[in-house]
């Protein structure tokens, strides 16, 4: 591998190096994602268009990054977290500040918990298993978040 694809394969697999984070580096990475999708939460056609090309992106970038770090799954990766919270705040409706610091942490749980069958699509190869699950959390995450809404909105 070249020394150029090498240097874009951690940039993107790491999102932009935040993977390198000593300590939590995949909340590191929801982080980044919690500030652009803060950016896009108006704009869904943007926000669409960020959202697949990080999933495609990832999916390709994952796989190389695991060949490089030599190890499965390497914590230096994070653009799943980013995807998968992207994935969580979704067409969410009326996407506040509070709406969005919940799908945060309810993004975070489903992640680290992995609920069936998120625990077995983590075991596909490669790039698809490293984000396929996070991006199943998300999808977990967006449908528990529009419960709580729909709960909370009931008189």
């Amino acid at each position: 591998m070249s020394r150029a694809k090498e240097i874009f394969v951690k940039a993107a697999s790491s999102f932009f190096f935040l993977g390198y984070a000593p300590i939590a580096s995949g909340t590191v990475g929801t982080l980044a994602a919690f500030v652009l999708v803060l950016f896009l939460k108006n704009n869904w056609v943007a926000y669409t268009i960020v959202m697949l090309s990080l999933i495609v992106l990832g999916i390709c970038v994952a796989t190389e990054a695991e060949h490089l770090y030599k190890e499965k799954d390497s914590h230096k990766i994070v653009i799943d977290e980013v995807a998968g919270y992207f994935v969580t705040m979704f067409l969410i409706p009326n996407m506040t500040l509070g709406v969005m610091i919940i799908g945060f942490f309810l993004n975070r749980i489903f992640d680290i918990f992995k609920p069936y069958p998120i625990r077995k699509i983590e075991e596909l190869h490669g790039g698809f298993g490293i984000m396929l699950d996070d991006v199943l959390a998300g999808v977990y995450a967006n449908l528990f978040l529009r419960l709580i809404i729909i709960l909370l909105t009931v008189k």
